[in-house]
């Protein structure tokens, strides 16, 4: 049997350490909190001091940076982004190649689309099509 764990270093010379997360064998950075209920696709990596709650996927190749927030059954699609300190909100969808700058906030339900580029701090909500509203 493999070692659960992989040890990755960083720009800055120092060494990171991120277990496969038991439902989906994604990467966990030590310092991430992540729901055993949630789904950590194979491929994606959540950085330390981040937190993802019960329900959320986070899909193959999604990095997720320090300090972020996924909410609860937050869908992350394949290869998006999420900046340090961004919330994603409880039920909220993020497409495929999706940019969600740095402490940006995402509401509750809301969809972003595809190859989508939140700016860093924005306050975004949708409506039931994805259409973007002031938050």
């Amino acid at each position: 049997m493999g070692k659960n764990y992989i040890d990755i270093e960083d720009d800055q010379g120092s060494t990171l350490r991120y277990r496969k997360h038991v439902n989906g064998r994604g990467l966990v950075a030590h310092g991430a909190k992540v729901h055993p209920k949630a789904l950590i696709e194979a491929g994606a990596y959540i950085e330390p001091g981040a937190r993802v709650g019960a329900g959320a996927r986070v899909a193959r190749g999604a990095w997720v940076e320090p300090d972020a927030v996924i909410g609860e059954n937050a869908q992350i699609d394949a290869h998006a982004h999420i900046g340090p300190g961004a919330a994603v909100g409880d039920g909220a969808h993020i497409g495929v190649r999706t940019e969600v700058g740095a402490g940006a906030r995402i509401a509750r339900g809301a969809r972003i689309g595809d190859d989508e580029t939140v700016r860093p701090g924005m306050r975004i909500a949708t409506d039931q099509k994805g259409l973007w509203l002031a938050a």
